[in-house]
């Protein structure tokens, strides 16, 4: 069937968003390691997240040709081996320990930044990558033979054990002279694939209890007549479909609702997008088509009166609908990353963003956050606009444009051993399982 005039329009804007956006991955890496700045700042340091989505966007620029195989393969062997030969030690200053890496990292040496936590989570979305990696780059040729090697190696150094220090569930990170933060991933939150991998390790694989206490502690809620688990931040029903496609497929906690986490975001997308309809704190520019509520940057920390109302605004924060906190604040990006779920809400979304043009002059796509009720001096009719780009928003875009293309990373972590075996160990069972 010939597709419509309205179709052939939404994917060429998609192809110019996706390419805009995977520049990113291209001019805000170093070369010499392969790690990707956390965000466009000047003297900003690396996060190991953006670094993982930059290892699963790679082979999305092969694919649409924004880059050539050749220098896909040359930046992941060098991203891979960096990691594999840092060092890993108690020192302060040292890359990652027990197989997880710091959450930031100095961009030329490799090294701890800011005193920083070693990151469960963000080490996840790294060794994700690098398994997404090695599962594309599977042809009979030594570098992409030695990919292969050293994702495997990386993903097996990784001692999910440890990080439950003697728990059930996963702690956030560690430090080398606190030790362990007192704080661990439960309630449902971005940690499913943290899980998932934690428990398809074939070295040093998360205890059979793990998955069962996180389930335990969900939060199950009926909000403008969906019933889903909730989590107020968009980007915590995004970030694990990322790499993983969740339809059809069920844990306990799932087959007993009847329904899946892939259906469980597309509900928490509505949500999101009916929360800016309503617009119970009556924020400018709130609507239909304009929503998007998630952890993001943000004009504050301020409190100003607007329009004779006493407002509170937030820097970077874990902003959510419909309970909050909020500010304002809309991020393009969590709306993008959406749009497997509910491509009927999310288009008409994006086509807003760009007919405000929300990108220009910069180069990485959209703007990061913009806040139409926040007062500003210039004449901006779209109120205070961030000034950074991040590489963790700048990844869901491009990953998440390709799922609902053509659903290729989907494709390549459904193919992965280490996936289907921590999935079946957390009790899925259904569809392509």
């Amino acid at each position: 069937m010939k597709p419509t005039e309205p179709a052939l329009a939404d994917d060429a804007l998609l192809e110019t968003l996706q390419w805009e956006t995977f520049e990113y991955f291209l001019r805000e890496v170093n070369p010499q390691n392969g790690l990707v700045k956390d965000k466009t700042r000047e003297g900003w340091p690396a996060s190991i997240a953006a670094t993982g989505l930059a290892l699963a966007a790679y082979p999305v620029g092969v694919e649409r040709g924004f880059m050539t195989r050749a220098d896909a393969v040359a930046i992941t062997l060098t991203t891979l081996t960096f990691l594999w030969d840092s060092e890993q030690s108690t020192a302060a200053d040292a890359t990652g320990y027990k197989g997880f890496y710091y959450h930031f990292l100095e961009m030329d040496t490799g090294k701890r930044a800011w005193q920083c936590e070693l990151s469960t989570i963000d080490s996840t979305f790294l060794l994700a990558g690098a398994l997404a990696a090695a599962m594309y780059f599977d042809r009979d040729e030594e570098k992409e033979q030695r990919i292969r090697t050293l994702a495997g190696d990386l993903y097996r150094r990784a001692d999910w054990q440890w990080a439950q220090n003697g728990g059930a569930t996963v702690t956030l990170g560690y430090k080398p002279k606190q030790g362990f933060l007192p704080y661990r991933w439960d309630g449902f939150d971005e940690a499913l694939l943290l899980y998932v991998l934690g428990l398809g390790s074939p070295t040093h694989p998360l205890s059979d209890e793990s998955y069962a206490a996180w389930l335990s502690t969900y939060n199950w809620s009926r909000i403008y007549d969906y019933e889903f688990v909730y989590a107020g931040p968009l980007f915590i029903h995004q970030l694990s479909h990322l790499w993983i496609d969740f339809r059809g497929i069920q844990d306990a906690f799932m087959r007993e609702k009847g329904l899946d986490y892939f259906e469980n975001s597309r509900r928490a997308t509505y949500v999101q997008r009916e929360y800016a309809i309503r617009n119970p704190l009556e924020f400018a520019s709130y609507s239909k088509d304009c929503w998007g509520v998630t952890a993001s940057d943000g004009p504050g920390p301020a409190r100003i009166k607007v329009n004779g109302v006493d407002r509170r605004f937030f820097d970077y924060i874990a902003r959510g609908a419909p309970y909050g906190p909020d500010d304002g604040t809309i991020a393009p990006w969590a709306v993008v990353a959406s749009l497997p779920f509910a491509p009927e809400i999310v288009m008409p979304a994006i086509r807003y963003f760009h007919e405000i043009e929300l990108k220009r002059p910069d180069w990485y796509g959209f703007k990061a956050t913009f806040n139409p009720t926040f007062p500003v001096k210039d004449e901006s009719r779209y109120g205070w606009i961030s000034p950074w780009n991040y590489g963790l928003n700048q990844g869901p875009i491009v990953l998440m444009i390709e799922n609902y293309r053509t659903g290729m990373l989907w494709q390549l972590m459904r193919r992965c051993p280490h996936v289907v075996q921590g999935l079946r160990r957390a009790g899925f069972t259904g569809g392509w399982l």
